[in-house]
């Protein structure tokens, strides 16, 4: 039998409809063959099929990439900030912890700042650092035994070099004008050491500070001094002793007597402050004293 392709259909035209693409199945019940058109292909005369990015397009996606970064940059640095306060917080702590020990085992003093000692040869006997002549440098008083203290010592938003000695790490400073006592240079020995306020004598362990960030002009200092020239009898060794409001926000971090961490935004002048002293050795207000006369700074 030979069978010849044909089709029945009720479209007279024998040719499926086809709708959008797909030939129609009530038009084409009985078709022998369909015919479809894929839907992408189905575009209208003329009608571009372009995948591709215009200028246009592209300078919107980066004028939004760029508003982004923008937006978080800050937000981003402000956590870099405070992760870093965090750490000098940290080191703070660290330090308290160890003249703590110190006085336990020294009828209650603290270390002294500095002192001066003729060994085998002249040397500097600081509260962080021991250094001599040579420029040998080792631990000091605050961590007798401890052979090597490591970044403690080192604030992480001190970018400042040392203005004292070789000191490898710097950016703290320590309440010399009350808590610590120090010797005078080039005196030697003990006998020539004046003593900090003993620890019978403390009566606002909350609000007294005893280490903190420090700075001056000139860089970092270690040696901090309350504004009213009571026992250093110099005003520029007090203005080269204040506090640098160096974290962000414009802070600056403090460790008091009893222990806790405390920190402020505000930088005070002192009571004897001249525009002179301000500019030529503070360099306020980046720097700063914790108060205007003692009281951040004398126990009693």
């Amino acid at each position: 039998m030979r069978i010849t392709r044909r089709s029945v259909t009720d479209n007279p035209s024998s040719k499926p409809v086809i709708r959008h693409g797909v030939a129609d199945p009530l038009t084409c019940r009985s078709c022998s063959w369909t015919s479809v058109v894929p839907l992408r292909t189905a575009r209208l005369c003329g009608e571009s099929s372009s995948l591709g990015f215009t200028l246009l397009e592209l300078l919107v996606v980066i004028g939004i990439v760029a508003l982004l970064f923008g937006l978080l940059l800050p937000a981003l640095s402000s956590a870099g900030g405070a992760s870093r306060s965090l750490t000098c917080q940290s080191n703070l702590r660290q330090l308290h912890a160890a003249a703590e020990m110190y006085a336990n085992r020294s009828d209650g003093r603290y270390p002294v700042a500095v002192r001066y000692e003729n060994r085998e040869e002249f040397t500097t006997i600081a509260w962080d650092f021991e250094q001599t002549r040579r420029g040998v440098i080792s631990p000091g008083v605050l961590w007798k035994g401890v052979i090597d203290v490591g970044e403690i010592h080192q604030c992480p938003d001190c970018h400042l070099d040392s203005t004292f000695g070789a000191d490898p790490y710097t950016g703290y400073n320590y309440n010399t004008t009350y808590i610590a006592g120090e010797a005078t240079f080039p005196n030697l020995g003990w006998a020539r050491v004046r003593p900090g306020v003993p620890r019978g004598a403390w009566r606002k362990t909350e609000t007294t500070a005893v280490f903190g960030d420090g700075a001056w002009k000139q860089g970092a200092n270690k040696f901090m001094r309350a504004p009213g020239n009571t026992v250093e009898g110099s005003l520029q060794a007090c203005y080269a002793g204040g506090q640098a409001f160096r974290h962000s926000g414009g802070r600056t971090n403090v460790v008091y007597l009893d222990g806790h961490i405390g920190s402020t935004s505000t930088p005070f002048r002192g009571r004897f402050a001249t525009e002179t002293l301000l500019r030529d050795v503070m360099d306020f207000p980046k720097n700063g004293f914790l108060s205007d006369d003692d009281s951040a700074y004398d126990p009693r």
